[in-house]
């Protein structure tokens, strides 16, 4: 079952994936015969594939385009099903296209002639020089190499350079591109001819180096050295290449023990104009020690080393090592120094930051808490994370796996075995073949550009790949871009994988994790020292072996693409299926299982992938229950390894960034790696406590969601039902042409119902899968953070900050008792997810719990049979969570002593407003969102609502019709989603859109007015909210204003938080850069740091980022500081996690740290910070930038005046977080 399915939820709010599939219909495990699915999918398939066919006719009637071929689709009728479905197939063989009755496919004629050659013109060549082939990727990246192309009459075209034969399209540069593929966005602009930029220079250099490591890893001396003196003699390469690059040669020399081709390097090097660095020596010193040298060689080396401003101490201090290089250059540098000694490790640093003075304070500090597990057991766990790392994948059971198997779905899935294995030769072999052909030369230096890549992991692993990615195809298909990103990377994971394997970093982490157990193991005695501490300790006495931190290795996304079209095009011609397979009447004729097809998208044409429906029929038959996983995204069998820089933590083996990234944007490791460690710190221990929280599943409620999912789900309780449910298409009228607008309308919604269905249903399956593989079990989330420093669980499906099915199955695997108060904080947690008694105290609402405590216990003990109380709240699943934790702690003997791993939490209200009233001091707004102390908890959305009302009345009694009509209409739920978005940087436009959406959920609002009353409505929000809250907006303006002016001046916006943390916006203008592969055309969306930034994201997502920099500094300070007072944390943003029996504590701590951090000089410090850093540049201006620079002046100097609000008060606030 696939994981490409999903992408479209996991990619965040907005439903399905916008420039890969409109709407899709997809495999159904469902209990609907196999009958009733085909008879529903029959009108859906034709409707689509015809469609495709006809759109792609009438773009060629209507204009000229590139020459390629189209070969006949081989179809084999499913069943009773007759339908042919026509698509572009991978064999080389060129048949005439079928007539399609009624829509003039066959007619003779330009255009139709232009589409029997629509794919395969060009076939790639697999036989090229390695330095040129390489050499040409690079410069393609660059904008330098042109395809080859037949031009119609268009305007002149400079001469080119000729891309090599794998590279060429026979289209014309000036008519619209063949097909375009936009990289993970929904938008698809027309690829422009990118101009020379640093961005491409950057790319040219990562592609060089990335050629480099991989002739590195394989030890391939010759190859390398070639590679590096082509790259050095083309001047367009030469400016790119650093001394980076002759290191990584070096390296290769040093391994072998070949210290005269290495010195040779040093002279090529030189000769340049560039200057050896610190890894030169350490590569050469390595060389001499391997090689025994004489101390006269060695001593040389040390003499320049001295003369370059180097010490002999910094080789250890800031090198990165692997295998035994470490010890090769010691036992050189003492073979002119025989008494030297490593240099001691450096004192730890201690964070300055004034927020965590007392938190690192040795005076205060006491023993890290221990987890109940034994040193045995955690090295147990350990093996166990390890040993599925080592496979890179995880297959697990379906939930639906408790589903009879039907003589059908027995035969099906023997079929498919049968194939598999098939499959699985048939691919080997065709990479063998490709291999060959790349290897052979022409001349004795011609290799193929991917060769090397195909050559770094057993060829067997390559076929892994490629079949889970067929395994994961749905129905409908994929997006070429979209599979051959996912196949580059996954070689690309386990690459980093293998290297982590050569380097010998594997047996350093295991030996160092042993020790590192010590710190949490119950049975070990008790240590002062925060996780990344004593981790640090423990690397510093081992003292040698590898580094832990490999040296930088990034590929391109242009080699990613060409890496994976490669082993795409692999794919689609090696596997085949009988055409009989399912109707034994036909002749076994083999044909493609993968077709590569069109779909379009207003006028653009974008490649997919799709399965044949046999394929389609086979698996849907088998209905097979596992699940594959990467194994990065299961959660973790053992503790986190704790963050210790931005480049090492969280799994053992697979590569995380500290720092999630936007596309393939590196500015932020970039700043990460150049700032001090030490102001890391305090981001990198919240990290690792967040992570440490060790979980467990709620056994009850999930068997029972189980149930109800196997059960035709219910929409209700938010279990997605199956497809088996969804509404059916309508009965075609006769042929397709004779197809009103309306019935295809009709079959167009029932399609996107059906999709949307399906993503909903997929994303719950996942999530109750992976639950239920861990249900015995205890894990644990490593976290890592996006670019303002908000913190996330890397394992993306199953995890704390999913829905309320996916809270309700989590407890902590740490249990407290209750406490003296801790069964009063169920029952309030109880009733704050009702969401019945939001206005009333707390007390209000634990008397209310009390006497409803017949209908509490009712839902306990007959969820499903009794009086289901508990389905009528906002979060249902957790309600009924909460019940039975209530029920098992007021029957217990003493409830204060119950046991309970239930978490109870603790919301912010309306926590953007907090954040914004407090920075301004402002009073009223304040007031509005629980800073101040009152008895009741005060509503900013009502008293938005009633303020709207009061601006409705005057302007209805002036005789306003709008406001007339909207008499009665406005309540606190029209206007709730843009208060609260307001603070985030909504937009009028988008809080329109917003009201709008609410206002149609009004069954007796006039649909007439919809936009006039939505239109007057958010224009009133956003008065009610400047008048309530004036110094947020002045706030808020001035971010807005600041950052529009630094983007106007060419830079981005850049700030640091409170902890330290630097952030990056970014957002630039993005272009595409257009591939040639062997299939099509993909043309590749990349924003780039050397652009000029968007102005209009960069202005308008400051406000809400710089905001969202300040929750998260809140909730990590609150996280340390609950780590010292010996508390359980976790946090969903600006919801708040702890036992029961904590929650005072936590309470206490929160609201705390909020005062702490307000209480420094936030905006002063920003101002500061960013007059420094963009107006207080030495070198001479032009005029233009000069006005633009005291224009940015002026607005930074305006820092906005704060009122009079006494931040104290939060400290007596109840209603804060409640």
């Amino acid at each position: 079952m696939s994981l490409l399915r999903l992408r479209a939820v996991l990619r965040g709010p907005g439903g399905l994936r916008g420039p890969g599939i409109p709407w899709r219909i997809f495999r159904s495990y469902s209990s609907a015969s196999t009958k009733e699915k085909a008879n529903r999918n029959v009108p859906c398939e034709r409707t689509e594939l015809l469609e495709v066919l006809k759109a792609r006719a009438k773009q060629l009637q209507g204009s000229s385009v590139p020459e390629v071929t189209v070969s006949k689709v081989e179809v084999a009728a499913l069943d009773n099903d007759k339908f042919q479905e026509a698509v572009v197939p991978g064999p080389k063989e060129k048949q005439p296209i079928p007539r399609a009755q009624g829509d003039g496919l066959a007619q003779s004629s330009t255009w139709a002639k232009k589409l029997q050659k629509e794919m395969y013109s060009q076939q790639p060549k697999m036989k090229q020089e390695l330095g040129s082939a390489a050499s040409q990727l690079a410069l393609e990246a660059k904008g330098e190499a042109t395809p080859k192309t037949k031009t119609t009459k268009s305007p002149k075209v400079p001469k080119t350079k000729a891309a090599p034969a794998w590279t060429q399209s026979s289209g014309s540069p000036h008519n619209k591109p063949r097909v375009v593929e936009v990289k993970g966005a929904a938008e698809l602009k027309r690829p422009q001819k990118m101009p020379k930029d640093t961005s491409n220079q950057q790319v040219l250099q990562q592609t060089i180096q990335a050629n480099l490591e991989c002739f590195l890893f394989l030890q391939q001396a010759e190859e390398a050295e070639r590679y590096l003196l082509l790259c050095h003699s083309s001047p367009v390469k030469r400016k790119v290449m650093d001394v980076g690059a002759f290191n990584i040669v070096m390296r290769i020399w040093a391994r072998k023990g070949s210290l005269n081709r290495l010195e040779r390097l040093f002279s090529i090097l030189e000769a340049a104009g560039l200057q050896p660095n610190l890894d030169s020596y350490a590569t050469a010193l390595e060389c001499a020690g391997r090689t025994q040298s004489p101390a006269k060689a060695v001593l040389r080396y040390l003499q320049q080393l001295n003369s370059s401003g180097f010490h002999v101490d910094e080789l250890f201090q800031k090198c990165l090592f692997e295998e035994d290089e470490k010890e090769k250059v010691l036992f050189a540098i003492r073979t002119v120094q025989p008494n030297y000694q490593l240099p001691p490790p450096p004192s730890p640093k201690i964070s300055k930051s004034s927020l965590l003075q007392d938190f690192y304070s040795r005076e205060t500090m006491g023993a890290y808490p221990k987890l109940d597990f034994s040193v045995q057991e955690l090295q147990e766990r350990f093996q166990q994370q390890l040993h599925m790392e080592l496979k890179n994948t995880v297959t697990i059971e379906s939930v639906e796996a408790a589903k009879p198997l039907t003589p059908q779905a027995i035969k099906a899935r023997e079929l498919l075995g049968t194939l598999r294995s098939q499959w699985r030769d048939a691919i080997l072999q065709a990479l063998h073949n490709s291999k060959r052909s790349m290897a052979r030369p022409k001349r004795m230096s011609k290799y193929n550009v991917l060769y090397p890549y195909l050559c770094l992991l057993p060829d067997e692993e390559y076929v892994d790949i490629m079949l889970q990615i067929l395994n994961d195809l749905s129905p409908q298909g994929e997006s070429l871009a979209v599979l051959a990103r996912e196949l580059g990377s996954k070689v690309y994971d386990r690459y980093i994988i293998q290297r982590k394997l050569h380097s010998g970093q594997l047996e350093k982490v295991q030996q160092i994790y042993e020790s590192y157990i010590q710190l949490l193991a119950k049975d070990s005695q008790p240590k002062q020292y925060l996780p990344r501490e004593y981790w640090e300790k423990l690397v510093a006495e081992a003292g040698f072996g590898p580094s832990l931190n490999l040296k930088s290795c990034t590929w391109p996304c242009v080699l990613l693409m060409r890496l994976g079209m490669h082993m795409l095009e692999l794919l689609v011609k090696a596997v085949k299926v009988p055409r009989n397979i399912l109707n034994r009447r036909l002749e076994s004729k083999p044909i493609p299982v993968l077709y590569h097809v069109y779909s379009f998208y207003s006028n653009w044409q974008v490649g997919l992938i799709r399965p044949h429906p046999i394929f389609s029929q086979l698996v849907s038959n088998a209905a097979e229950t596992t699940l594959t996983f990467n194994s990065s995204a299961m959660p973790m069998l053992c503790p986190p390894v704790p963050w210790t820089s931005p480049t090492f933590g969280a799994f053992v083996l697979s590569d995380t960034k500290l720092m999630r990234f936007m596309d393939d944007t590196t500015h932020h490791q970039l700043l990460l790696e150049q700032c001090p460690l030490v102001n890391l710190h305090p981001v990198l221990d919240a990290l690792n406590q967040l992570g440490n929280c060790a979980w467990k599943i709620n056994q009850p409620v999930l068997d029972i969601i189980i149930s109800i999912f196997n059960d035709k789900g219910d929409e209700k309780l938010d279990i997605p039902p199956p497809l088996s449910e969804a509404p059916k298409p309508p009965t075609p009228p006769g042929n397709s042409s004779t197809w009103s607008k309306s019935f295809k309308h009709e079959v167009f919604l029932c399609k996107k119902k059906a999709a949307e269905m399906h993503s909903l249903r997929m994303d719950a399956l996942y999530k109750l899968s992976i639950a239920n593989y861990v249900r015995d079990k205890v894990f644990w989330f490593p976290h890592n953070m996006d670019f303002r420093g908000r913190t996330y669980p890397c394992p993306p499906y199953f995890n704390h900050l999913g829905n309320d099915v996916t809270r309700a199955i989590l407890l902590f695997a740490e249990g407290r008792p209750l406490g003296p108060k801790g069964l009063d904080w169920l029952k309030i947690h109880l009733i704050n997810l009702t969401g019945l008694k939001k206005k009333n105290a707390l007390q209000e609402r634990l008397e209310y719990a009390n006497e409803i405590m017949e209908d509490i216990l009712d839902s306990a003990d007959h969820p499903l049979t009794g009086r289901k109380w508990w389905m009528d709240t906002d979060e249902p699943w957790q309600a009924l969570a909460c019940c039975m934790e209530i029920a098992k702690a007021s029957r217990s003997p003493d409830p204060a002593a119950y046991i309970s791993h239930f978490p109870v939490h603790q919301d912010g209200s309306c926590n953007g407003l907090q954040h914004y009233a407090a920075l301004g001091r402002d009073l009223s707004g304040a007031a509005s969102v629980n800073l101040v102390p009152c008895g009741l908890p005060q509503d900013v959305y009502s008293a938005v609502a009633q303020q709207v009302e009061e601006f409705r009345k005057k302007d209805a009694e002036r005789g306003l019709k709008i406001a007339q009509v909207l008499q009665g209409f406005i309540s606190r739920k029209v206007v709730k989603q843009t208060v609260m978005t307001v603070v985030y940087g909504v937009t009028r436009y988008g809080g329109r859109l917003q009201i709008e959406k609410r206002l149609k959920e009004i069954d007796e609002f006039p649909e007439e007015y919809l936009w006039e009353a939505s239109h007057y409505l958010v224009k009133q929000v956003f008065n009610s909210i400047k008048e309530m809250f004036s110094a947020t907006r002045d706030i808020q303006n001035w971010l807005t204003e600041s950052a529009k002016l630094i983007a106007q001046s060419g830079r981005t916006v850049e700030w640091v938080t409170p902890l330290g943390l630097p952030i990056i916006q970014p957002y630039y203008r993005s272009r595409s850069t257009v591939l040639n592969c062997g299939m099509q055309r993909l043309s590749v969306k990349t924003p780039n740091s050397s652009q000029k930034p968007d102005t209009v994201k960069q202005k308008n997502a400051f406000p809400p980022n710089f905001i969202h920099s300040l929750d998260s500094t809140h909730m990590m300070l609150t996280a340390l500081h609950c780590l010292r007072k010996g508390l359980t944390f976790v946090s969903v943003h600006d919801c708040y996690w702890t036992h029961a029996l904590t929650v005072d504590v936590m309470n206490q701590v929160c609201r705390q740290q909020f005062v702490a951090l307000h209480s420094e000089k936030i905006l002063q410090d920003l101002s500061e910070f960013m007059l420094e850093k963009y107006c207080s540049s030495s070198s001479s201006s032009t005029e233009p930038i000069a006005h633009w620079q005291k224009r940015l002046k002026e607005q930074l100097s305006n820092v906005p005046s704060t009122g009079e609000f006494n931040l104290k008060q939060v400290m007596d606030s109840t209603y804060f977080f409640s």
